[in-house]
């Protein structure tokens, strides 16, 4: 019973060492998502994003505090070479630009939802 409790929640087999931490394993796995997230921006792109299922560019500002366009514009097209967010250009005058989640950006809401309960759940662990 060295195990934590997670352990017993999650079914998942065991795997060798070098499948976890290899260059391919899951902890490599886990820290490309993480990067991909990572960004004072990009939880808050997605979270609206998953909110309102497309959006302009105007409405991320007017939704989004303090945020400015150029940090906008990045994140976006960071999210987007991630494949967590598409681009729709109407090629209309003047331009009219919306976004949206992908499939992938929508596979990811519920683990974010998770995470997002896990922190509820244990608020005196984060500080």
């Amino acid at each position: 019973m060295n195990e934590a409790i997670t352990h017993f929640k999650v079914p998942v087999e065991r795997e060798p060492r070098e499948v976890c931490l290899g260059p391919d394993g899951s902890g490599a796995h886990v820290a490309r998502v993480l990067r991909m997230i990572t960004g004072r921006w990009k939880l808050p792109i997605l979270f609206r994003l998953f909110a309102e299922p497309s959006m302009r560019a105007s409405q991320f500002m007017r939704d989004i505090p303090d945020i400015s366009q150029k940090m906008l514009t990045q994140h976006l097209r960071e999210l987007e070479n991630d494949g967590l967010v598409e681009r729709q250009d109407f090629s209309e005058r003047p331009p009219r630009v919306e976004y949206s989640l992908s499939i992938a950006g929508r596979g990811l809401i519920p683990v974010l939802m998770a995470v997002r309960e896990f922190s509820r759940d244990h608020p005196e662990t984060f500080a």
